[in-house]
């Protein structure tokens, strides 16, 4: 190194030289010891007094890497972890029958027509990674990154070629990431409220597949920032119109004026794929008035 290259060199070592260079000192290296760097000590981060930094480690990290990938917009893909595809629904509707459970094959035989929903999540996240450029900017399928719907839409996404991303949660039960999504994009959470937020920073649209608690608890939020105002208005899109209108019948809400008219108009159904991907791109164009060249080139 020059000299002019030592004047400007870095005054201070890292934090990550110092904890890499540190050598255990035999005395002080017990789990009874304090002789850590605070950072580098995850019994002393691990404290109930440093949840706050723990919450805001948890934003960072999937923020800065995010950049670091040049991650700059999202398609959310919302859905239960318990649909399968529709190989795995027949093979258990087959398991159930030998069963002889009445209630259980029943139940079997709805997964198998539900199933539908997994495929269609798994062509929706192919066309979205083959066809992104329809949008004139880089584009990528995000989910919670778990089993069922969740795998479909990073299963298509992997099987185009692209990249996608995936935001675990740590449950007791279907914590594992699935294996389809790119690994410098899979992150694991455990305030499930930040998790919610990264799904929204770089959301350009929601598509919101049947699901359970977990679903509607993140569709639910979506659109309750957009009826408020706290978040920008952006497609939301419920796949699977007799699912969802079976499921809940907004216009009860609207009849005994608990919301207006005009907030069912916050989402639109869909039932397919190719359905999905026109409605985002036609709010594109509306919004950018050279997308709607982009997409008949």
């Amino acid at each position: 190194m020059d000299s002019t290259s030592m004047l400007k060199a870095r005054n201070f070592p890292s934090a990550h030289d110092e904890a890499v260079a540190q050598q255990p000192i035999h005395r002080y290296e017990g789990p009874e010891s304090a002789y850590r760097m605070a950072f580098a000590d995850n019994a002393f981060l691990l404290r109930e007094e440093l949840r706050p930094v723990r919450v805001q480690l948890e934003l960072m990290k999937p923020e800065l890497i995010q950049q670091d990938q040049g991650v700059e917009s999202t398609i959310v893909v919302f859905g239960s972890a318990r649909l399968l595809p529709r190989d795995a629904a027949e093979e258990r509707l087959a398991e159930v029958r030998q069963e002889g459970d009445a209630a259980a094959i029943k139940r079997a035989e709805r997964q198998v027509e539900l199933s539908r929903y997994y495929e269609e999540a798994r062509r929706f996240g192919e066309l979205v990674t083959r066809d992104a450029q329809a949008l004139g900017e880089p584009v990528i399928i995000s989910t919670g990154g778990g089993p069922g719907i969740m795998e479909a839409g990073n299963r298509g996404a992997f099987e185009a070629g692209g990249r996608s991303m995936g935001m675990n949660i740590y449950l007791p039960f279907e914590q594992a990431p699935n294996p389809y999504i790119t690994p410098e994009l899979c992150f694991q959470f455990h305030y499930f409220a930040i998790r919610k937020m990264h799904f929204l920073m770089r959301a350009v649209a929601l598509v919101s597949f049947p699901g359970g608690f977990g679903t509607l608890d993140e569709l639910f939020e979506v659109l309750t920032l957009a009826q408020t105002g706290k978040i920008r208005r952006r497609p939301i899109l419920l796949f699977g119109k007799e699912f969802w209108t079976r499921l809940i019948d907004f216009n009860v809400l609207i009849e005994d004026g608990l919301i207006n008219a005009a907030d069912v108009e916050l989402f639109h159904y869909v039932d397919t794929a190719e359905e999905a991907w026109e409605a985002i791109k036609l709010a594109y164009a509306k919004d950018d008035p050279e997308a709607t060249a982009r997409q008949t080139r």
